[in-house]
């Protein structure tokens, strides 16, 4: 430190020669004198270097000796003050120790007592668990077993419902297979498929119309022919009994029918046709026999109905081109089916309906005007009781207004009591106070 301050007090004197030396340059003329004091500025600056140097020099001795003395009394100081530094980390170590070895041991009883607790918590734990665990086993036990048996009577119960189905199931099973069978039977015989088409003919019949609409075996004229149904149409002649007859046959081939969709299912064009044919044929003869049978003007009407049974043989006749404006033109016969009938039926029972209303518009005409009279005579009644009315509640309201006044007159007299009123008036008390209250 002291060496560069006496560094910095020598450059700061060079540079006030030097600016001094260029100021005496400066006002002294180019001549020999100025050469001269150049040089002998040049010598001066020289033998002030070498003082400087010496004295720098003797001052870095000076100042080197100053610092080894500092250095060496540190050094000393250092020394003495790191042993008690030494010394006194060596006791604080020791004290450090001891506290430590002292936690340690108070630690281990405070561990100690601990895990001995922890050890009595761990075993009253451990039983209270046992002990739960044995009542929640006894209890999923019991449970177990009850919903167990439950379920098990719950199974046994369906499984034997089950089985009642089954057996009843079967037992329908076998009665269908029986009724199939009897079905089969009716088909495969002729007089027996018949008598299943007039059922559904009559259930038919049954169903749209009223019995006094239709009849069963008629016998329109006197001979051996019998109607299976006949439909009772108004007849043209006076008397409530007189009608006309419109028969109702039913059919049901079914050989040919069958042998038709057996050859189309096999898809054999030839048998088909002649099937086709065939049943063509059967359907003709059988209205020529409706036709020649059924049909005797007057007492029946010009034309008769032949019904088939399934609606899948109706389909096929329709099929046939012409088949059935044939049949209407040459045999005056009606070719239906079961939904084509239902709609006939309907349309009749509509005309019979408007037929009624017709017969009796006389009766109902005769109805009206009673009752237009009846009428009359009870809006008269009604005004005549509207006017008793009226003077009845005039007659109350002045009734009113006249007992108010004497309520109004009667204030200044002094009360009695309810029961003496009664007994002085001779009315129950009762009676009086139901009649107030009123």
């Amino acid at each position: 430190m002291i060496l560069d301050v006496i560094l910095m007090v020598l450059f700061v004197g060079i540079l006030v020669l030097l600016i001094l030396m260029r100021k005496q340059l400066v006002s002294i003329d180019k001549s020999q004198e100025a050469q001269e004091a150049l040089n002998s500025l040049r010598e001066t600056v020289s033998r002030s270097e070498r003082e400087i140097r010496d004295a720098v020099q003797s001052s870095q001795s000076t100042i080197s000796n100053t610092l080894t003395t500092q250095l060496q009394s540190t050094g000393e100081m250092l020394g003495s003050s790191l042993t008690e530094l030494g010394k006194a980390q060596t006791r604080e170590l020791e004290n450090v120790t001891k506290s430590t070895n002292n936690l340690t041991q108070t630690n281990e009883a405070r561990i100690e007592n601990v895990r001995k607790t922890i050890d009595g918590r761990l075993k009253d734990l451990q039983d209270s668990n046992e002990r739960r665990l044995d009542q929640i086993r006894e209890t999923v036990d019991e449970q177990l077993q009850s919903t167990l048996e439950k379920q098990l009577n719950e199974s046994f119960n369906l499984v034997s419902e089950r089985l009642e189905a089954v057996q009843h199931g079967l037992g329908t099973m076998q009665e269908l297979a029986s009724d199939v069978g009897n079905l089969q039977r009716v088909l495969t015989n002729v007089s027996k498929r018949g008598t299943w088409a007039e059922y559904q003919l009559g259930a038919i019949l049954e169903e749209i119309l009223t019995p006094d609409q239709y009849d069963t075996n008629v016998r329109p004229h006197p001979g051996p022919e019998i109607i299976e149904y006949a439909i009772r149409l108004p007849g043209q002649r006076a008397g409530s009994n007189s009608c006309v007859y419109l028969p109702i046959d039913s059919k049901f081939p079914t050989e040919d029918y069958q042998r038709l969709l057996d050859a189309a299912e096999r898809a054999d064009k030839d048998a088909e046709q002649k099937a086709v044919g065939s049943l063509t044929r059967t359907i003709h003869n059988e209205a020529q026999k409706i036709s020649q049978k059924y049909i005797v003007p007057p007492h029946t009407t010009d034309f008769a109905i032949m019904f088939l049974a399934t609606e899948g043989l109706y389909a096929e006749i329709l099929r046939q081109p012409g088949q059935v404006e044939k049949l209407l033109h040459d045999q005056k016969i009606i070719v239906a089916g079961p939904v084509n009938l239902a709609a006939i039926l309907s349309s009749l029972r509509v005309g019979f309906q408007t037929l009624a209303i017709q017969k009796h518009s006389g009766k109902i005409q005769d109805t009206l005007t009673a009752v237009k009279t009846e009428f009359r005579e009870y809006s008269r009644l009604l005004g005549l009781t509207q006017r008793h009315l009226r003077n009845a509640s005039n007659a109350l309201e002045k009734t009113g207004e006249r007992s108010q006044a004497v309520v109004d007159k009667l204030q200044e007299v002094e009360e009695l009591p309810l029961e003496e009123a009664a007994k002085t008036l001779g009315l129950p008390r009762t009676e009086l106070g139901s009649e107030l209250s009123e």
